[in-house]
């Protein structure tokens, strides 16, 4: 298996992937493993002015923010993980059955980690 191809595969979706995750977030100041959705909902809550509809609508704007970014979060990390087993070379192998995943799966989803019996 050619792992230089889905190492660059991998690192090219790890691009694209921070820079979708900065437009909804930030790395976790506290957690520089952990992202966290920007736009705190509680930002106007107590401005006496604020009005009830820009405070809903706010947050309900950090609500979807947050789904986003939970969603890219988990791909990220998953790309992370198969770029590790790259450098461990222990990647494109089940972690189900421990069989090669397929050539055609990893070509679909070079982050995947069971092969096609086993996909959820």
């Amino acid at each position: 298996m050619d792992t230089q191809y889905y190492k660059k595969k991998l690192e090219d979706e790890l691009k694209l992937l921070t820079k979708e995750l900065k437009t909804v977030g930030r790395i976790n100041p506290d957690n520089p493993n952990d992202w966290e959705a920007t736009g705190n909902p509680e930002t106007n809550q107590d401005d006496d002015h604020s009005d009830l509809n820009d405070n809903a609508d706010d947050q309900e704007e950090f609500r979807e923010r947050n789904a986003i970014l939970t969603d890219l979060e988990i791909r990220f990390n998953n790309v992370k993980n198969a770029l590790k087993k790259i450098d461990e070379d222990n990647y494109g192998i089940c972690k189900e059955c421990g069989e090669d995943i397929e050539k055609e799966r990893l070509e679909a989803n070079p982050a995947a980690e069971t092969c096609i019996k086993h996909k959820k």
